[in-house]
């Protein structure tokens, strides 16, 4: 399993860094998770643009989810090939009206659905390919999940965006790479069922028992440096920051 860092930045795009999307691939099949601003031109420095296999959206705020309207152009339009058959799409209930109402001009109001095979979330688990999945609903003010993809032995554990909450701690429990949010500083923001910052991050790192983590999701207005020492006071496994472009192999 091969995690690639397509996006990691919190709230909005940085200079360096697209908003939240992460590439997991193995046996050849391509699953993304969450496609925020700025995602869609970085995914294809890693991808073709047809390439993906299915997307997991993890709640429908617009650093997670708003070039999906992009790639609705992409898959509608294409005029290579013809239009694009329906994409496999997990999200929260009301995700296509979501994307509909953002592009605000499809054709119809169906029209979402002939390029996506939109599917609501729940806390379950199933299959998506050839990863093993679990979901879970986390603490953030819309309906929002966290996912542990399973292949081959290896366990990869996305938060998508969350305060400290026990579905989070479940899905992490054991993860070999633990991708984790970390929007907030300690000391300064204080605003429960929102976003973690470092030292929470570390905490449930470790109550997890996950074997490595990796910081994602900080906005350009909090500094990472002190996100990554603060998680590493309390975690003491490797931890690191998410930058665009790095890969991991699980």
């Amino acid at each position: 399993m091969k995690l690639t860092v397509v996006g990691c930045s919190g709230s909005f795009p940085s200079a360096d860094s697209a908003c939240s999307s992460y590439l997991v691939e193995a046996d050849g099949f391509r699953l993304l998770l969450d496609m925020g601003n700025g995602a869609l031109g970085e995914l294809q420095r890693h991808c073709g643009l047809y390439d993906l296999d299915a997307i997991f959206l993890s709640h429908l705020h617009a650093d997670h989810c708003i070039d999906m309207c992009g790639y609705f152009v992409a898959r509608y339009y294409r005029h290579e090939g013809g239009r694009c058959d329906a994409l496999p799409v997990y999200g929260p209930e009301g995700t296509e009206q979501r994307l509909t109402t953002a592009y605000a001009d499809t054709p119809s109001a169906s029209s979402m659905s002939e390029v996506f095979d939109f599917h609501t979330l729940k806390p379950a688990a199933f299959e998506i390919g050839p990863f093993s999945v679990r979901t879970e609903k986390v603490a953030h003010p819309v309906e929002a999940y966290a996912i542990r993809v399973e292949h081959g032995g290896k366990t990869l554990t996305y938060s998508g965006d969350t305060g400290v909450c026990d579905g989070l701690d479940e899905l992490a429990e054991g993860a070999d790479l633990f991708l984790c949010e970390a929007s907030f500083t300690a000391g300064k923001e204080d605003i429960p069922d929102l976003h973690l910052n470092g030292r929470e991050a570390g905490e449930t790192a470790r109550r997890a028992g996950a074997r490595r983590l990796v910081l994602t999701h900080i906005p350009p207005w909090t500094d990472p440096s002190i996100n990554l020492t603060d998680a590493r006071a309390v975690y003491d496994g490797p931890v690191e920051l998410a930058a665009p472009g790095v890969t991991y192999e699980l």
